[in-house]
């Protein structure tokens, strides 16, 4: 302690005062490691109302069952309704995500996002709503985009609305997103999938990527029937706690399924 001593008092001043600042930094950090949270964004022990977005055509029922689950299993959950019939401009359905989001009134909401309602979700963590996103789960999502609806639009030029072209792989819409680096995010996909192909078009970097097959090797589920599917639930329903999100394993199949 000789370096101490040989301080004035004014210089040991002042180190106290940094010491004590870096020692009040680090609980802040060690609370938020704890927690889960990230820099301005709600901390992961306190789950909030869940917003579940519909995909392509809009068609709330699909995920009616599943909102059903979450709410017997203590969770606010909404079915959110899309402007005109779920096919134009994306945008437009993010504009709906964020006007739902700042209508609950909750330090937090978590987001799950069937097939396109996955891309209306990142399009939203990727503008103003890693704010208030605690988590997102989404199912069967076409982040990368499908090669259907590229297909659709040099066949069917005029049966591909603007969400079909938006969700053609490649485009100016889909290119432009960034990653939702700090989120915690589980994106699920089967690899029964025929209308998002490729299937893992879902992979997301920095998220937890799983494909239902790795956990049931025999599981045999289609695109449209990811938001009933009993395996499918038990995830959501495990990925939307409180606690940390990890990617479930092959050992959990029964469990997940009965769950």
């Amino acid at each position: 302690m000789d370096w101490w001593r040989g301080l004035s008092r004014r210089r040991r001043g002042l180190v106290a005062v940094v010491a004590v600042v870096v020692v009040a930094v680090a609980a802040v950090v060690a609370v938020r490691v704890a927690s889960g949270g990230r820099e301005g964004t709600p901390a992961q022990d306190r789950p909030g109302p869940i917003l579940l977005v519909p995909g392509y055509g809009g068609a709330r029922d699909a995920l009616s069952t599943l909102a059903d689950r979450l709410r017997r299993a203590g969770r606010d959950a909404r079915v959110l309704t899309l402007p005109g019939d779920g096919t134009g401009d994306l945008n437009a359905q993010v504009r709906v995500l964020a006007d739902a989001a700042e209508a609950t009134g909750a330090p937090s909401v978590d987001v799950i996002g069937y097939s396109a309602g996955g891309v209306v979700a990142r399009l939203w963590v990727g503008g103003d709503g890693a704010r208030l996103v605690r988590r997102v789960v989404t199912l069967g999502s076409p982040l990368h985009g499908t090669e259907i609806a590229a297909a659709g639009g040099v066949l069917a030029p005029g049966a591909c609305p603007v969400a079909c072209r938006q969700l053609s792989p490649g485009s100016a819409l889909l290119d432009g997103i960034g990653d939702p680096a700090g989120v915690p995010w589980l994106s699920l996909w089967t690899e029964d999938d025929q209308t998002v192909v490729p299937p893992d078009s879902a992979r997301l970097p920095g998220a937890v990527n799983v494909s239902l097959q790795q956990i049931c090797p025999d599981a045999v589920v289609s695109h449209s029937q990811l938001p009933t599917d009993p395996l499918v639930t038990g995830i959501v329903l495990e990925a939307l706690d409180d606690q940390p999100l990890t990617a479930p394993a092959a050992s959990d199949c029964a469990r997940l399924r009965a769950g």
